[in-house]
Protein backbone atom coordinates (compact mmCIF):
# COMPACT_ATOMS: atom_id res chain seq x y z
CA UNK A 1 0.00 0.00 0.00
CA UNK A 2 1.40 3.63 -0.88
CA UNK A 3 2.68 5.31 1.76
CA UNK A 4 0.20 8.31 1.96
CA UNK A 5 -2.83 5.84 2.16
CA UNK A 6 -1.40 3.89 5.03
CA UNK A 7 -1.40 7.20 6.75
CA UNK A 8 -5.04 8.27 5.26
CA UNK A 9 -6.13 4.71 7.18
CA UNK A 10 -4.22 5.86 10.33
CA UNK A 11 -5.37 8.84 10.57
CA UNK A 12 -8.97 7.81 9.61
CA UNK A 13 -8.76 5.22 12.54
CA UNK A 14 -6.70 7.99 15.07
CA UNK A 15 -10.47 9.82 14.51
CA UNK A 16 -12.88 7.05 15.07
CA UNK A 17 -11.15 6.44 18.67
CA UNK A 18 -11.30 10.26 19.61
CA UNK A 19 -14.52 10.08 18.83
CA UNK A 20 -15.62 7.27 20.64
CA UNK A 21 -13.67 8.51 23.52
CA UNK A 22 -15.86 12.00 22.97
CA UNK A 23 -12.27 14.27 23.46
CA UNK A 24 -11.77 17.47 22.11
CA UNK A 25 -8.11 18.89 23.49
CA UNK A 26 -8.48 22.49 25.15
CA UNK A 27 -7.78 25.30 23.46
CA UNK A 28 -4.57 26.59 24.06
CA UNK A 29 -3.36 29.42 25.79
CA UNK A 30 -0.40 29.38 23.42
CA UNK A 31 0.40 27.91 20.57
CA UNK A 32 3.08 25.21 20.67
CA UNK A 33 5.39 23.39 18.26
CA UNK A 34 6.38 21.03 20.16
CA UNK A 35 4.40 18.08 22.11
CA UNK A 36 6.23 19.42 25.44
CA UNK A 37 4.12 22.65 27.47
CA UNK A 38 6.76 25.59 26.85
CA UNK A 39 9.72 24.37 24.91
CA UNK A 40 10.12 26.72 21.91
CA UNK A 41 8.10 29.48 20.15
CA UNK A 42 4.60 30.53 20.08
CA UNK A 43 2.59 32.43 16.88
CA UNK A 44 4.93 35.01 16.54
CA UNK A 45 6.88 32.83 14.50
CA UNK A 46 3.83 33.41 11.88
CA UNK A 47 4.33 37.40 12.38
CA UNK A 48 1.37 40.12 12.67
CA UNK A 49 -1.82 37.39 11.55
CA UNK A 50 -4.36 39.85 12.12
CA UNK A 51 -6.74 39.98 9.48
CA UNK A 52 -4.59 37.54 7.50
CA UNK A 53 -5.80 34.53 5.95
CA UNK A 54 -3.31 31.43 7.78
CA UNK A 55 -4.08 27.78 6.42
CA UNK A 56 -3.25 25.09 9.22
CA UNK A 57 -2.26 22.23 7.29
CA UNK A 58 -3.94 19.08 9.20
CA UNK A 59 -5.72 20.61 11.06
CA UNK A 60 -6.91 18.00 13.33
CA UNK A 61 -9.32 18.78 16.13
CA UNK A 62 -9.22 22.71 15.55
CA UNK A 63 -7.85 23.75 18.85
CA UNK A 64 -4.52 25.06 16.98
CA UNK A 65 -7.12 27.37 14.48
CA UNK A 66 -9.76 28.08 17.17
CA UNK A 67 -6.76 29.70 19.42
CA UNK A 68 -5.38 31.69 16.34
CA UNK A 69 -8.43 33.30 15.41
CA UNK A 70 -9.73 34.14 19.05
CA UNK A 71 -6.26 35.22 20.09
CA UNK A 72 -4.47 36.71 16.98
CA UNK A 73 -7.30 37.81 15.00
CA UNK A 74 -6.53 35.68 11.97
CA UNK A 75 -8.89 34.14 9.44
CA UNK A 76 -7.64 30.31 9.54
CA UNK A 77 -8.54 27.76 7.02
CA UNK A 78 -8.21 23.96 8.76
CA UNK A 79 -7.49 22.14 6.29
CA UNK A 80 -7.60 17.90 7.11
CA UNK A 81 -8.22 15.06 4.93
CA UNK A 82 -9.18 12.50 7.56
CA UNK A 83 -13.30 12.70 7.86
CA UNK A 84 -13.49 11.49 11.17
CA UNK A 85 -10.55 14.07 12.15
CA UNK A 86 -12.79 17.48 10.30
CA UNK A 87 -15.65 15.73 12.23
CA UNK A 88 -13.83 16.43 15.43
CA UNK A 89 -13.25 19.94 14.65
CA UNK A 90 -17.07 20.57 13.00
CA UNK A 91 -18.51 19.08 15.59
CA UNK A 92 -16.71 20.87 18.47
CA UNK A 93 -15.57 24.23 16.87
CA UNK A 94 -18.09 24.89 13.98
CA UNK A 95 -19.33 28.52 15.42
CA UNK A 96 -16.17 29.54 16.54
CA UNK A 97 -15.56 33.16 14.16
CA UNK A 98 -12.88 33.62 11.95
CA UNK A 99 -12.27 29.75 11.73
CA UNK A 100 -13.42 27.71 8.40
CA UNK A 101 -12.52 23.70 8.66
CA UNK A 102 -12.56 22.07 5.17
CA UNK A 103 -12.41 18.36 4.46
CA UNK A 104 -10.17 17.55 1.36
CA UNK A 105 -6.24 16.73 0.06
CA UNK A 106 -4.55 20.05 0.96
CA UNK A 107 -2.87 20.16 -2.55
CA UNK A 108 -5.94 19.59 -4.30
CA UNK A 109 -7.56 22.54 -2.21
CA UNK A 110 -5.08 24.74 -3.28
CA UNK A 111 -5.01 24.09 -6.70
CA UNK A 112 -8.54 26.52 -6.71
CA UNK A 113 -7.86 28.51 -3.71
CA UNK A 114 -6.98 31.77 -3.21
CA UNK A 115 -3.10 32.19 -1.75
CA UNK A 116 -2.59 32.54 1.88
CA UNK A 117 -0.91 35.04 3.83
CA UNK A 118 0.67 32.33 5.59
CA UNK A 119 0.74 28.60 6.55
CA UNK A 120 1.85 26.36 9.16
CA UNK A 121 2.03 22.21 10.01
CA UNK A 122 2.13 21.84 13.38
CA UNK A 123 3.93 17.28 13.11
CA UNK A 124 1.49 16.76 9.98
CA UNK A 125 3.74 17.76 7.08
CA UNK A 126 5.48 14.58 7.18
CA UNK A 127 3.10 12.35 7.04
CA UNK A 128 2.93 13.73 3.17
CA UNK A 129 5.06 13.48 0.23
CA UNK A 130 7.20 16.59 0.42
CA UNK A 131 8.23 16.52 -3.64
CA UNK A 132 4.03 16.42 -3.29
CA UNK A 133 3.38 19.20 -0.66
CA UNK A 134 5.66 21.75 -1.30
CA UNK A 135 5.39 22.55 -4.92
CA UNK A 136 1.61 23.09 -3.84
CA UNK A 137 2.25 25.38 -1.02
CA UNK A 138 4.24 27.69 -3.17
CA UNK A 139 1.33 28.12 -5.52
CA UNK A 140 -1.01 28.26 -2.48
CA UNK A 141 0.68 30.90 -0.67
CA UNK A 142 1.41 34.62 -1.63
CA UNK A 143 5.05 35.99 -2.42
CA UNK A 144 6.89 36.90 0.76
CA UNK A 145 4.31 34.49 3.42
CA UNK A 146 5.82 32.28 5.72
CA UNK A 147 5.73 28.39 6.39
CA UNK A 148 6.22 27.38 9.80
CA UNK A 149 6.44 23.39 9.89
CA UNK A 150 6.97 21.32 12.85
CA UNK A 151 8.65 17.60 12.22
CA UNK A 152 10.38 15.62 14.25
CA UNK A 153 14.25 15.05 13.55
CA UNK A 154 15.12 12.31 15.98
CA UNK A 155 11.84 9.52 16.33
CA UNK A 156 10.18 7.87 19.07
CA UNK A 157 12.74 4.95 18.92
CA UNK A 158 15.70 7.44 18.86
CA UNK A 159 16.37 6.96 15.36
CA UNK A 160 18.01 10.25 13.64
CA UNK A 161 16.68 11.87 10.29
CA UNK A 162 17.33 10.42 7.04
CA UNK A 163 19.27 11.61 4.03
CA UNK A 164 16.73 10.09 1.56
CA UNK A 165 13.74 11.63 0.72
CA UNK A 166 11.77 8.38 1.89
CA UNK A 167 9.50 7.52 4.24
CA UNK A 168 10.00 4.89 6.94
CA UNK A 169 7.39 3.68 9.65
CA UNK A 170 6.51 5.31 12.62
CA UNK A 171 3.51 4.32 15.09
CA UNK A 172 0.91 6.40 16.74
CA UNK A 173 0.39 5.75 20.17
CA UNK A 174 -3.10 6.25 21.90
CA UNK A 175 -3.46 5.15 25.01
CA UNK A 176 -5.43 1.51 26.24
CA UNK A 177 -5.30 1.13 21.90
CA UNK A 178 -3.29 -0.62 19.68
CA UNK A 179 -0.48 1.82 17.79
CA UNK A 180 -1.46 2.93 14.48
CA UNK A 181 1.63 2.20 11.80
CA UNK A 182 2.16 5.37 9.58
CA UNK A 183 4.78 6.07 7.12
CA UNK A 184 6.46 9.88 8.03
CA UNK A 185 9.55 11.61 5.82
CA UNK A 186 11.69 12.04 8.99
CA UNK A 187 14.52 14.40 7.49
CA UNK A 188 17.70 15.84 8.09
CA UNK A 189 17.31 19.71 8.06
CA UNK A 190 20.01 19.97 4.96
CA UNK A 191 17.75 18.31 3.25
CA UNK A 192 14.38 20.32 4.25
CA UNK A 193 16.38 23.24 3.58
CA UNK A 194 17.11 21.58 0.00
CA UNK A 195 13.61 20.76 -0.97
CA UNK A 196 12.21 24.14 -0.07
CA UNK A 197 14.41 26.01 -2.22
CA UNK A 198 13.70 23.76 -4.76
CA UNK A 199 9.98 24.68 -4.84
CA UNK A 200 10.46 27.99 -4.25
CA UNK A 201 10.93 28.83 -0.46
CA UNK A 202 13.71 29.96 1.63
CA UNK A 203 14.51 28.17 5.00
CA UNK A 204 15.35 31.61 7.30
CA UNK A 205 15.61 29.44 10.40
CA UNK A 206 15.77 25.58 11.56
CA UNK A 207 15.90 24.90 15.09
CA UNK A 208 16.25 21.48 17.20
CA UNK A 209 14.05 21.05 20.18
CA UNK A 210 15.42 18.10 22.49
CA UNK A 211 12.66 16.35 24.96
CA UNK A 212 12.57 17.92 28.23
CA UNK A 213 13.00 14.47 29.72
CA UNK A 214 16.90 14.04 28.99
CA UNK A 215 16.04 10.47 29.06
CA UNK A 216 14.01 10.89 26.29
CA UNK A 217 15.60 10.65 22.70
CA UNK A 218 12.87 12.33 20.52
CA UNK A 219 13.67 15.91 19.06
CA UNK A 220 11.79 17.92 17.23
CA UNK A 221 12.74 20.30 14.40
CA UNK A 222 10.63 23.78 13.65
CA UNK A 223 11.06 25.33 10.15
CA UNK A 224 10.44 29.08 9.79
CA UNK A 225 10.60 29.13 5.67
CA UNK A 226 9.13 31.77 3.18
CA UNK A 227 7.61 31.77 -0.22
CA UNK A 228 10.04 33.65 -2.90
CA UNK A 229 8.59 36.07 -4.71
CA UNK A 230 7.90 35.25 -8.24
CA UNK A 231 10.71 35.19 -10.71
CA UNK A 232 10.20 37.92 -13.61
CA UNK A 233 9.97 36.50 -16.98
CA UNK A 234 13.15 36.98 -19.45
CA UNK A 235 12.69 38.87 -22.29
CA UNK A 236 15.20 38.71 -24.66
CA UNK A 237 16.55 41.56 -26.89
CA UNK A 238 17.55 39.39 -29.62
CA UNK A 239 14.68 39.13 -32.22
CA UNK A 240 13.73 35.52 -32.94
CA UNK A 241 14.16 33.33 -36.06
CA UNK A 242 13.47 30.25 -37.46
Amino acid sequence: MPAEDINIRAWQLYGQRQLARAYTPPIPDRLGWTPWEGVGPGAEVLGDVTGRRVLDIGSGAGHHAVHLARAHGARVTGIELSPTQHERAVGAHADVDGVDFVQADVTEYLAGAEPFDAAYAIGTLAFIDPHRSLPALRDGLRPGAPLILSLLHTDLHGRGPSAEVAPREQMILLRDDPPLPTQVWVLAPQLWEDLLTEYGFRAEAIDLYPHPDESARVIQQLIRARRLPDRPTRVSSRPRST
